[in-house]
């Protein structure tokens, strides 16, 4: 697959997502042109408007002369597998441009608000000549934020009216973001929603310097997601004068009317600039190592322990074992699995 070639690039993203043969092999030859690129999250509850402030940093990054990827997550259903996938609709303005690759992926059963193959694809996207990737989560809670492990860059979009008040108290959804946006601004309940966003930082920063002094930014160990700083990407707008740490900027926005999006992209790539190092770029790799090994231990649950399980599970209705008692002999079984090499 070369720089611009749709068709191929569609064809990977289907391998990938479907993890058929190969596709490990395909990943490793894409890998080397696939750093470049910058990988933000985009992350939140249901109903923030995360598709539509999406599709407007696209258009944002397309003015900017920047070929954008985007990954949209959609939830499967939990009886047929399948999803609606409705972020392409969504977004459905840009599918005439050839600057633009949309591709969606569902969770088949994923956790954190991801597919398990939703970085894979990231890779695809960027191999394909994406200066940006949008990594759009479905709709999440408190918890729910593998995004975050991924991401160069994490924007959190929370709306007022829809309880994000309250969202804005918890510690996941807080320490997660790098910038906010409170999208549907012009709604009531806007400014409260600004507020409280504002003392909850201000509680968190007190918080931590006080546990952490001198530690690393809200305390999660991620960041640096495919590459260096892209080209045309504001790097004169850094912010050189915070030397404890970046502090999450919050943005109002009205994605269907395009305001505020060009301060939210300022923001978005003001963290880029500040926050890019070898420290991050190693950690976020490491993040990204440890979601494939937990990816590659699935698939062993799932292949050579699945009829164990489910004979210890029968046991456990009949009422003659203990769930201490079969875990432990799983675990001698996935061990003994290991070391035979089978």
């Amino acid at each position: 697959m070369t720089s611009g070639q749709v068709r191929a690039a569609a064809r990977a993203c289907r391998w990938v997502d479907d993890r058929v043969p190969g596709a490990r092999e395909l990943l490793r030859a894409l890998y080397p042109r696939s750093r470049h690129a910058w990988l933000i999250g985009v992350t939140g509850t249901p109903g923030a408007g995360k598709s539509t402030l999406t599709s407007a940093l696209v258009a944002r990054a397309r003015a900017a002369d920047l070929r954008v990827g985007v990954v949209a997550v959609d939830p499967s259903s939990p009886f047929s597998g399948g999803a609606i996938l409705g972020d392409r609709i969504r977004m459905q303005d840009h599918f005439g441009d050839p600057g633009v690759f949309i591709r969606s992926v569902a969770t088949r059963g994923a956790l954190g608000g991801l597919s398990r193959t939703a970085a894979d694809v990231a890779v695809v996207l960027a191999a394909w000549g994406a200066d940006v990737v949008f990594l759009e989560t479905v709709g999440v809670g408190q918890d729910e934020l593998e995004v975050t492990f991924l991401a160069d860059t994490t924007l959190v979009v929370v709306a007022p009216g829809l309880g994000d008040d309250v969202q804005a108290l918890k510690a996941g959804i807080l320490e997660c973001a790098d910038v906010f946006a409170v999208n549907k601004a012009d709604r009531p309940g806007a400014d409260a929603a600004v507020r409280d966003l504002e003392l909850m930082l201000v509680l968190s920063a007190e918080t931590q310097g006080a546990a952490q002094p001198g530690g690393g930014r809200h305390g999660l160990h991620h960041h640096h997601g495919l590459g260096a700083t892209p080209r045309a990407i504001d790097a004169s707008a850094a912010d050189t004068t915070s030397p404890g740490g970046w502090v999450p900027p919050i943005v109002r926005t009205v994605a269907t009317r395009g305001e505020g999006v060009e301060e939210l992209f300022h923001a978005l790539s003001r963290h880029r600039a500040q926050t890019a190092s070898p420290e991050r770029a190693r950690s976020r790799l490491g993040n990204r190592l440890r979601a494939q090994l937990r990816g590659r231990f699935a698939d062993l649950l799932e292949g050579a322990l699945e009829d164990a399980i489910e004979a210890s599970a029968a046991r456990l209705v009949e009422g003659v074992s203990d769930p201490y008692t079969e875990s432990e002999a799983l675990w001698r079984t996935l061990r003994d699995h290991r070391e035979s090499g089978s």
